[in-house]
This record gives C-alpha cells, structure tokens and sequence, in this order.
C-alpha cells in the first residue's frame, strides 16, 4: 500500500519574532506573548489567535502506515529537538516515502504555518513542492493543490470544502465512537511550554495524530476504499500498536477507546 502519514503540529507565539518586529526585546516570553495577543485582539476586534507566520513548532506527532502491516505513531525528534530539526524531519519523512499526507485543517493551519517556518529555517523540500516539473505525475496530483489527494485535509472534504461545514476534531472523533482529546486542548499548550511540558505536548499531539489516522480509515471505507474486514484489520492495527507500545498515554487512548465501544455505528 501507499504510505499513508497522518500529522499533526503543535505550536507557541514566536516571541523571538514578536520582539523583534514589535519593539519587545528585553521583556520575558511569557510578557511578549501577552502583547502579541493584546495586539492581535485590537486589529480583530475579538481574536487572540495569531497570525500564521507568528507561530512557532514545537512539535509534529504522526501516524505511519505502510508495508504490509507496520505502524507507527510518535513525535518527530527528540524533546529538546529545536524547530528547525523537526521541520526538517518532516520534511525528509517526505522525501523518503512520498506519502499519502493526511490532517485534519491541515490545509489552513498545520501546512501554511510549515511553510513560513521551512521559509524562515531555509529548510529543503523539494518533494513536498514538486509540481511535475521534475516528475509529471505531480502535476496532477501535488501537495499543494486543494483538490488533490496527496494531501487530503479530512475537515476540508468532509465539509465539501465549504468553510461554513467545518467540524472540530474532537467533536467528530467523540461522534464516531474514538476518545477524542485527551489529557489537554490547543489552549493549553502555551502554559504546557513555559512550564517545561514538552513531553505532555508531544503526547497530546500523538492523540489527535492517532484520531485523525482513525477518522481516515472510517472515511476510506466510506469511499469505498476498504470494505468492512480491511476497516476491521486495520482498526486491529491500531489496537495492537497501542497495547505492545508500552506507553502510558496509548493504553490510556486505548481504554478510553474500548471505553466507548468502539467507532460508533448506525442504529438498526
């Protein structure tokens, strides 16, 4: 089978950019984030959400599928990684495998935010933009395109690419019978950082990885791709994978997914 890399990143304010392009230096991270935020608010008029460029990674967590029966899920890198080797690594991940990348809003926030920070580390890429120059089937299936399947952003499909259908992640996993977020939200991970969290947030982003992994196997059975034994076996995957980890946050996914039965199904 084509390999299949479901991801997700977590990130913090730049402050080292906010500093700089706000006349900041001098002060903590936590007292340059704060304005970054007050600043962001005055030119929405609500939101503290800052703009893309103005993230920083501190973390990519995947899901691998391939070969006949291998998986794996972890988080790129080491806990003192710097952004600019997980970025990297990312990267590389596509250069070696040219995988099916799957995400969930990937296509409006986890690649644009790769992209100005792949800009800002000069990090090479070159199978990611390939467009056919250098190989044609690229040309009419990239990364890059909205509507091609080298990429497939779930919440945009799902949606019909209609901004107005988008779900969250967690509601739609908790839907379907999967665990959903566990342990911490995206708002947490800025606190999570300064206290020297890493660790926490790596695992946090290993879950939603695995949620949007699992959500994919459900829509390709949708789509026809699997029929209900090949979604049965590749759920049986999963589950093996969480039991032989050793890991505390995956038996806690895991139970937290038995839990619930399993995907939900329609009622007869």
């Amino acid at each position: 089978m084509n390999p299949v890399l479901a991801f997700d990143i977590e990130t913090v304010p730049d402050t080292a950019a906010g500093a700089r392009l706000y006349g900041l230096e001098g002060l903590s991270d936590e007292d340059i984030a704060r304005a970054m935020a007050t600043r962001r608010v005055q030119q929405t008029g609500g939101s503290d959400f800052l703009p893309l460029h103005l993230h920083r990674v501190v973390a990519i967590s995947a899901a691998l599928r391939s070969g006949e029966d291998s998986l794996r899920v972890w988080s790129l890198g080491e806990e003192d990684s710097d952004e600019a080797e997980l970025i990297a690594r990312f990267y590389d991940g596509i250069e070696r495998y040219t995988p099916t990348l799957v995400s969930w809003n990937g296509g409006g926030f986890d690649l644009p935010v790769l992209h100005y920070r792949s800009l800002l580390h000069a990090t090479p890429a070159r199978r990611y933009w390939e467009m056919g120059d250098g190989d044609r089937e690229f040309r009419f299936n990239n990364y890059l395109n909205r509507f091609h399947w080298r990429h497939i952003d779930l919440m945009d499909a799902l949606a019909g690419f209609n901004p107005r259908a988008f779900a969250p992640l967690d509601e739609l996993a908790v839907m379907l019978g999967l665990p959903g977020k566990l342990g911490m939200h995206g708002g947490d991970v800025w606190r999570a950082y300064l206290d020297g969290g890493i660790r926490q947030i790596r695992e946090y982003c290993e879950s939603d990885a695995l949620n949007t992994f699992l959500i994919y196997l459900r829509w390709e059975a949708v789509r026809g791709a699997l029929d209900r034994e090949a979604l049965e076996r590749e759920y049986g995957l999963v589950k093996k994978f969480l039991q032989e980890s050793g890991r505390k946050h995956f038996a806690a996914f895991l139970d937290a997914w038995e839990k619930t039965g399993g995907p939900a199904e329609e009622e007869e």
